[in-house]
């Protein structure tokens, strides 16, 4: 008697690899990644009064804010770069980094209801938060293509580096860093979920030593013995590098980047053995 396993289209079954990422699969589900992403667009300004328009005016309030107190009440100097341009650069890449991180560190909890009924590759989940994020993070980078023109064109010193292409790996580096720390949270939220509190309080912090709103070399001079909490954290180094793309008077951190970009290797592959072995097990405990 033939068995029937040969007719079957797919077969679900436990993952034995501690790093499975099922490109195959994942494509075949291509659909639904799509519908994923247009869910988060359109839902999270659903039923608000300025809808998308909140995309533009959280950064350029935010660079405001920034600029007149780091820069007017602060006294920290940048140069001849303008300072809100200068914050606003900054704030593009962070904003995007903090809510990629933030949205894929609730994957299990906020999509237990969906895990629970039906089978699709997970890794989706996760994958959709960050592009969806990349819609914003385009349109956030229009207002600042905007304000560096209107810049240029009033004579200020602005020009971008001659590497500026890099600004490519500098947004993957993002990516790889954001999804990997985020799938690692992710795991651990399953069972604790003050842990979720605790993120959003982190990454408050961690935007100061970040050096979003202020140049690494500001740092240097401001903070003395504690430098060494910016000069250690490799987002400060890819968001200065970021910068210098777009301002030619900067210096790149090569080392910084290229140290940043390993590590964002690093836990992404970290964040994905986490995930793959927590959501064998994650439905019982959320």
């Amino acid at each position: 008697m033939s068995s029937n396993t040969d007719n079957w289209l797919y077969e679900i079954k436990p993952k034995g690899k501690l790093i499975d990422l099922n490109l195959k699969e994942i494509w075949r589900y291509r659909d639904l990644l799509v519908l994923f992403v247009k869910r988060d667009i359109v839902t999270v300004y659903k039923q608000t009064i300025l809808g998308p328009l909140w995309f533009i005016i959280q950064p350029l309030f935010t660079s405001v804010v920034f600029t007149l107190i780091f820069n007017e009440v602060a006294g920290i100097s940048n140069g001849a770069i303008p300072n809100f341009l200068f914050n606003l650069t900054g704030l593009t890449l962070w904003s995007y980094f903090k809510e990629s991180l933030n949205a894929t560190s609730n994957s299990f909890k906020s999509n237990a209801g969906i895990f629970g009924k039906v089978y699709f590759p997970r890794f989706i989940s996760p994958a959709s938060k960050v592009i969806s994020g990349l819609l914003k993070y385009a349109i956030q980078l229009l207002i600042l293509v905007i304000f560096y023109v209107y810049f240029a064109y009033n004579g200020m010193e602005v020009r971008p580096s001659v590497y500026f292409p890099l600004l490519i790996i500098i947004l993957l580096n993002i990516i790889l860093l954001a999804m990997g720390i985020g799938m690692v949270l992710s795991s651990f939220t399953t069972k604790y979920r003050d842990l979720s509190l605790l993120v959003g309080f982190g990454l408050n912090l961690l935007m100061y030593l970040s050096a979003v709103m202020y140049s690494i070399d500001a740092a240097k001079d401001k903070l003395t013995n504690y430098y060494w909490a910016v000069e250690w954290n490799p987002i400060a180094h890819i968001i200065e590098s970021y910068r210098s793309l777009w301002f030619n008077s900067l210096d790149i951190h090569w080392t910084g980047l290229y140290a940043g970009f390993g590590l964002g290797i690093v836990l992404f592959f970290i964040g994905l053995i986490f995930f793959n072995r927590t959501e064998k097990t994650f439905i019982d405990t959320v």
